[in-house]
């Protein structure tokens, strides 16, 4: 890595290089982007998608107060004493998003949920946590996506669309490169989509298994039974809506594979059966294993959602919903998840990071969250920034703030960021909060 600065003439800004930067818009976090900046603008970004692009060259530093407090301009040492004073008089705070700041910011966050006893929560709960639930259950056959580049020689990508969501995932890691022992790329894989429609994806792959909807769990004990050698009659097809003739060619091919991988997304995991159907996919790669090599991996969406998951999960022993009010963390998603707590009325504050759900959530759920003291940490006025009882403005990680942050497979990666900002990071407002909030409560102690 390397960056280096060319000044043009006296009149303009200075060209910087920013060798293999790294991308956080989605879960590949592609960490080979040359960014060419001029001033605080990316005007350029080399081995980015189209998706990756847009993600460096939209980055702009919005002229906004550095903190808001009800909607009016405050400064940062009142917005933090504001902030932690919410937080202490609260009976049931909630701590919400996570998946778009560093690693080191999430520690944080986890920290401060413990000392105020609140619900610790991820975005992952409304998107793959229904994975989380079914590891706990059948396990994971994993692997990383360099094994995948280099070994996978039959793909199934089930319930999502990589083509349009995760580019460069076919490019970089799975479809189209050529690996040690796929030498050839795309000739020497073979491609399967399970979908319940045609996408872009559908015209990348060699078999397109169009499941009837809300059929995931019916395929995937299909193909178990397949893979046991069970017989199987007509209803299979009734069922999913594919003939069985056509699960006995996949189901062959599958066990002729080198080494194969079940790619899935929210197809499976937010339809019918949620947590039942990821379960059915991990346990089918687990079969596989009895014929030949198979892992399964889900298609994780934003950039570090797998950092908050692996950060939440080695803090507290799970990855989200998880109530940490008795001085011990409970789990236990429908309880304990944000949507949920919000949309029953429950809680009382919430300090959200890096998220909005007043864009997404339940209307029960954004009445609530109108209605309580919510402090919120956004480099952009989000919905949920505008109705928050406190605001801070931060910078972007990746493009303003260095840190960790896990790729879809649980590979930690180095941010390199290109220029900075006006702003701090949510990593440094966190740990402000934290201080004030410490030295509130020893205040408090010292005094009983």
């Amino acid at each position: 890595m390397s960056i280096a600065e060319q000044p043009t003439n006296e009149t303009e800004n200075p060209l910087k290089i920013v060798e293999d930067a790294t991308c956080t818009f989605c879960g590949c976090v592609c960490d080979d982007i040359n960014l060419t900046v001029e001033g605080d603008q990316i005007t350029k970004a080399q081995n980015a998608c189209v998706l990756g692009k847009a993600w460096f060259f939209n980055h702009h530093i919005e002229e906004r107060p550095e903190a808001l407090i009800d909607g009016q301009p405050a400064t940062y040492e009142q917005a933090i004493d504001r902030a932690a004073e919410i937080l202490l008089e609260s009976q049931y705070p909630i701590t919400y998003g996570l998946s778009d700041t560093t690693c080191e910011a999430q520690r944080v966050a986890v920290a401060i949920t413990d000392w105020i006893g609140g619900c610790l929560d991820t975005t992952t709960s409304v998107c793959h946590g229904p994975s989380g639930m079914a590891f706990q259950g059948v396990g994971e056959v994993t692997c990383s996506l360099g094994e995948l580049k280099n070994r996978a020689d039959y793909l199934i990508y089930w319930g999502g669309n990589p083509a349009e969501s995760h580019p460069r995932h076919f490019t970089k890691y799975s479809l189209m490169p050529k690996g040690e022992f796929v030498p050839k790329g795309r000739k020497d894989r073979t491609a399967v989509l399970v979908d319940v429609r045609k996408t872009k994806t559908a015209k990348a792959v060699d078999i397109h298994l169009q499941l009837k909807p809300r059929s995931d769990f019916e395929l995937a004990w299909a193909l178990r039974a397949l893979a046991k050698g069970i017989e199987l009659d007509d209803s299979v097809e009734e069922k999913t809506g594919i003939p069985l003739e056509q699960l006995k060619e996949v189901m062959d091919g599958m066990k002729k594979a080198k080494f194969g991988a079940i790619l899935f997304g929210m197809g499976v995991t937010m339809t019918r059966g949620k947590h039942i159907n990821s379960e059915a996919v991990l346990a089918l790669a687990r079969d596989m294993n009895e014929h030949t090599r198979w892992v399964a991996k889900p298609m994780r969406g934003h950039g570090n959602v797998t950092g908050a998951d692996n950060v939440v999960s080695w803090s507290t022993g799970y990855p989200f919903g998880i109530h940490l009010g008795r001085g011990y963390p409970r789990f236990n998603p429908g309880e304990f998840t944000s949507s949920d707590v919000l949309g029953r009325g429950e809680a009382d504050a919430a300090l959200i990071i890096a998220s909005d759900p007043y864009s997404n959530f339940s209307q029960p759920a954004r009445d609530h969250l109108k209605a309580i003291n919510t402090i919120v940490l956004d480099p952009k006025l989000s919905e949920t920034a505008k109705i928050a009882k406190v605001a801070f403005t931060t910078a972007t990680y990746g493009i303003n703030v260095p840190g960790t942050v896990y790729r879809m497979d649980d590979i930690p990666i180095p941010l390199r960021p290109a220029f900075d900002s006006p702003y701090r990071s949510d990593y440094e407002i966190l740990k402000a909060i934290e201080g004030k909030i410490r030295e509130r409560q020893l205040a408090a102690v010292n005094a009983g």
